[in-house]
């Protein structure tokens, strides 16, 4: 069967409702004015599958929102950036979620309502689907809780082949950083994790050695940075990608704006090293307004701000 999409996800969607410049909270039975209060679709799955999207990647979402004027809002947005949502169902029973952020140049806080995203579960995965695919996303592990699950998921996807497998680990809640994750590894194409999720996941004291350990279970593992770049470990060679400096605005969505602009060049047959520098130009941008993926380029946005950006050093 032809491959009729590029990058199936599955996971959350919701509304981000974005206050900024709220330095306190308004007291019981008083009444705030603010400047601007800005509306987003947000979730990091969809947030992933928008910059894929924006860059000209053809791609399904399989995710769940509500039958209310904010579910019509996300699929608006979708088909208006050609993402199939046919198996975006609508809940009768829950809204779409929402998460208010209440922000300021030092921190942020969040009233969320998970709505749709509450029934979430990667058993749903409609895996009779992944023969149109060439490549899928996982995201949303939550360590022990969901770690059956998961890997009962990933051997099947496995089993069926012809796909290839990236899988953001994500935070932590727990705190636990659960060690049976290794067993979901060897069936990962593209790993990825920040630099504190490595560390932690590893046990190891430094992020290199830590990206190793890791590439001895995966096929890749990248690693996200920060303001220092990115790296990247595949078959015990490393690669590395300084950062591009930018005014930050939001950061909101910048590690799934990283993940949208590997798997881009990943599945465009790009070197590793060009896989980061354009991992990390789509970081970068998304974090220069409002929303986790306002200011996610389209394909000439990314290649003229890479053009005209120098790299930093690389890290480490």
């Amino acid at each position: 069967m032809n491959k009729i999409w590029d990058v199936y996800v599955y996971g959350d969607v919701n509304i981000d409702l974005v206050v900024p410049g709220v330095e306190a909270l308004p007291e019981p039975g008083t009444e705030v004015d603010v400047g601007q209060m800005e509306t987003f679709v947000g979730g990091g799955a969809a947030l992933f599958t928008l910059g894929l999207a924006k860059l000209g990647v053809r791609t399904a979402f399989q995710g769940s929102v509500g039958r209310d004027m904010y579910g019509s809002y996300i699929r608006s947005l979708f088909r208006s950036l050609n993402i199939d949502d046919g198996l975006l169902q609508d809940s009768a029973e829950k809204k779409t979620g929402i998460s208010i952020s209440f922000t300021n140049e030092k921190d942020r806080c969040f009233l969320t309502y998970r709505g749709t995203n509450e029934g979430l579960s990667l058993s749903r995965m409609d895996l009779t689907q992944l023969v149109k695919a060439r490549h899928v996303h996982i995201t949303g592990y939550e360590g022990a809780t969901n770690h059956d699950e998961y890997l009962n998921v990933i051997r099947r996807i496995h089993e069926i082949g012809d796909v290839s497998v990236s899988f953001d680990v994500g935070w932590d809640m727990t705190g636990a950083w659960y060690k049976g994750i290794f067993d979901l590894l060897p069936f990962i194409d593209v790993l990825f994790m920040n630099e504190t999720e490595c560390l932690h996941y590893t046990r190891c004291d430094d992020v290199l050695t830590g990206a190793r350990l890791l590439d001895q279970y995966a096929k890749m593992a990248v690693i996200k940075l920060g303001s220092k770049g990115s790296l990247a470990v595949r078959d015990g060679q490393v690669f590395r990608a300084g950062s591009y400096r930018v005014q930050a605005v939001d950061t909101t969505g910048a590690g799934d704006s990283f993940n949208a602009g590997f798997i881009y060049a990943y599945l465009n047959g790009y070197p590793i090293d060009v896989s980061l520098r354009c991992a990390n130009a789509c970081g970068a941008l998304s974090v220069t307004a409002l929303g986790g993926n306002t200011a996610f380029p389209r394909l000439d946005e990314l290649n003229a701000f890479m053009n005209e950006q120098k790299e930093g050093e690389p890290a480490l």
